[in-house]
């Protein structure tokens, strides 16, 4: 095969294999309980399920044909596993939802880690964030521990 060939050919598999990756990565469009906000939580573009970066992105969420038109704020977070899943929790009592990413480590150990934010008035603050837990943990109840804990040292 030519130099121009072979150049070819890994371009086509580099970008086959990207594409796949990104095919399977965890994008999801959330809307706020009670709220006209959407959310939409997304591991990294182009990188490995197992480990990385997602991204926290805000919406106005004026128009129910378009909930992404109106970008608010966002937020970048490091990942060590995939995203398990997505929870709009109260976790303070003040009934309003905190949204909670939930996430486990690739492996045989399973470890699960969380991270609460808050959103209010057009801001985003992590509020809470804990890693390294045991597969069988409640990771929601570590939060909670953590957000107590951290209002008991004020």
């Amino acid at each position: 095969m030519t130099k121009v060939a072979l150049t070819v050919f890994f371009l086509v598999v580099s970008a086959t294999v990207f594409a796949a990756a990104a095919d399977h990565r965890f994008v999801r469009l959330f809307k706020f309980p009670a709220a006209p906000e959407s959310a939409i939580v997304a591991e990294g573009d182009l990188e490995p399920r197992s480990i990385g970066s997602y991204t926290l992105r805000i919406y106005g969420g004026g128009s129910s044909q378009f909930p992404t038109d109106d970008f608010i704020t966002g937020i970048v977070r490091p990942r060590d596993g995939t995203i398990e899943a997505v929870h709009f929790i109260d976790m303070d009592g003040d009934n309003r939802a905190v949204l909670v990413v939930l996430m486990r480590s690739a492996g045989s150990s399973g470890y699960l880690a969380a991270d609460a934010f808050r959103y209010r008035k057009g801001s985003l603050e992590l509020i809470a964030a804990v890693s390294n837990l045991d597969k069988a943990a409640d990771p929601i109840e570590a939060l909670r521990n953590k957000m107590k804990m951290s209002v008991e040292k004020k």
